[in-house]
């Protein structure tokens, strides 16, 4: 259900701004979107996981957040570029 370290590795170096980058929005978004996504792969096999839909939707929550944050400092280019990237709009 979590990601392994080589899995946030691969993330960071993919989404990092900077060489020693582990904390930009860009990067939380990958790593919170990879962790929605595998809870959302939990949610398929059990239906009845209230306790950790919550902790899905408090990371969806935190995701939006971060978005929101992009979305203003960086701008609506950079906004749209990482939504692509990530693949989470249709």
């Amino acid at each position: 259900m979590s990601i392994t370290s080589q899995k946030k590795k691969s993330l960071i170096s993919t989404y990092a701004i900077k060489e020693d980058d582990t904390g930009s929005s860009f990067v939380q978004c990958a790593i919170l979107t990879e962790r929605i996504s595998n809870l959302t792969e939990h949610f398929k096999a059990h239906k009845h996981d209230h306790n950790s839909k919550r902790g899905l939707l408090i990371l969806i929550g935190r995701r939006r957040k971060h978005l929101n944050y992009i979305k203003r400092k960086f701008g609506n280019e950079a906004y749209q570029e990482l939504i692509e990237k990530l693949g989470i709009r249709k």
